[in-house]
C-alpha cells in the first residue's frame, strides 16, 4: 500500500574521500574522490521511494551549486522537494574513508539551521500518513523546536512517526536526556549500537534495547557486521547482516532505516523488514558513497 511519508532532513553535498595510502604532510597523497549529493535524511527518502511510497523531503539548501547537485539527483530519484531557499551556502561533509570502509566526516552545514517552523508547518499541512525526522535537525539547537513541533503537528494529526539519532558526538554533546525529551511520544526510533548505548546509558546493546523500547513503539539498532535488532513491545526480532565486500560504510544506516520503515509503512512483518534492511545496507557498502 503506497503511504504519503514525509521527510525532514538537511540537505547536503558530499565530498567523499578514499586514501588510498598514508597522508602525506605538504605533499600529495593518492586517493579516490566522489563529489554526490549527501544528506542521510535524502538516503533515507530514496529507500522509501524504492519501497513504492510517495516521499516528500523537506529542508533548507542555499542558491549555490551544491544545491542544484542535490535537486538534480533527489529529483531524479521521484522524491518531491519543498526546500526552503536562502541565501549563504549548502551544507557540505567531507567524508574521508579508511581502508577498512569505516569512515570519519568533517561537517559544514550550511544553512540547514536556517530551517523555519513556518515553513516546515506550511509543508504538513496537507495529508500525510508518516514523518520521520532526522537526527540531525535534533540535535543541532537551531532546529530541534523545527522539529519538535513538526512531530507534535504529525501526532495531533494522527499520523506515525519516526526518529533516528543519526550521530553519536552531538548525541553526547546535547545529552541523551535533552534527545529523548525532544522526541517523546515519537513511534519509533533508528540507531546504531554506539548510538544506542549512549541513549541508554548503559554499556551493553541488548540492555540499551530494553531501556529504549518502553519509550517508543518499536526500537531497530543496527549493530554492524553483526547486522540488526529490534523490539515491539516485548518481542524481539534480529538479523544478520547480508554478506557483502565493504568498501565503504557511508549511507548504509540510512539505507537500512529507509527499507526497513518502507516495510513496515507497507505492513510487512518485523523480521522480514530486517532482512530487507540488512540487504540494502550490504548494496551501499559494496560502493564508495551513499549511492554505493
Amino acid at each position: 500500500m503506497t503511504r504519503r511519508v514525509v521527510v525532514l532532513g538537511d540537505v547536503m553535498l558530499d565530498v567523499i574521500v578514499q586514501l588510498k595510502s598514508d597522508v602525506a604532510p605538504t605533499s600529495d597523497t593518492p586517493a579516490a574522490i566522489r563529489v554526490t549529493r549527501g544528506g542521510s535524511g535524502a538516503n533515507l527518502a530514496i529507500a522509501l521511494r524504492s519501497a513504492d511510497h510517495d516521499v516528500i523531503y523537506v529542508g533548507a539548501a542555499g542558491r549555490d551549486a551544491a544545491a542544484d547537485v542535490f535537486v538534480d539527483a533527489v529529483s531524479a530519484e521521484h522524491v518531491t522537494l519543498r526546500l526552503e531557499s536562502f541565501d549563504g551556502a549548502t551544507g557540505t561533509v567531507v567524508s574521508i574513508v579508511a581502508r577498512d570502509g569505516q569512515r570519519s566526516m568533517l561537517t559544514d552545514r550550511g544553512v540547514n539551521p536556517c530551517l523555519s517552523a513556518d515553513f516546515v508547518a506550511a509543508q504538513l499541512e496537507q495529508p500525510f500518513d508518516h514523518l520521520h525526522v532526522s537526527g540531525y535537525l535534533l540535535l543541532d539547537p537551531a532546529t530541534r523546536e523545527v522539529s519538535v513541533s513538526a512531530l507534535a503537528q504529525a501526532r495531533r494529526r494522527g499520523s506515525s512517526t519516526s526518529v533516528d539519532v543519526c550521530s553519536v558526538a552531538p548525541l553526547r554533546e546535547v545529552t541523551p536526556a535533552v534527545f529523548l525529551q525532544s522526541t517523546a511520544g515519537a513511534t519509533m526510533l533508528f540507531a546504531n549500537e554506539e548510538e544506542a548505548m549512549t541513549l541508554s546509558s548503559v554499556a551493553d546493546v541488548e540492555y540499551a534495547l530494553d531501556v529504549l523500547v518502553p519509550l517508543f513503539d518499536e526500537v531497530v539498532i543496527t549493530v554492524g557486521a553483526r547486522g540488526v535488532i529490534s523490539a515491539r513491545g516485548t518481542e524481539r526480532f534480529r538479523a544478520n547482516a547480508t554478506d557483502a565486500s565493504v568498501i565503504d560504510t557511508t549511507g548504509a544506516g540510512d539505507a537500512a532505516t529507509g527499507a526497513y520503515l518502507g516495510a513496515r509503512l507497507n505492513d510487512v512483518e518485523p523480521p522480514t523488514a530486517l532482512a530487507e534492511a540488512m540487504a540494502a545496507a550490504a548494496g551501499v557498502v559494496s560502493g564508495l558513497g551513499a549511492l554505493g
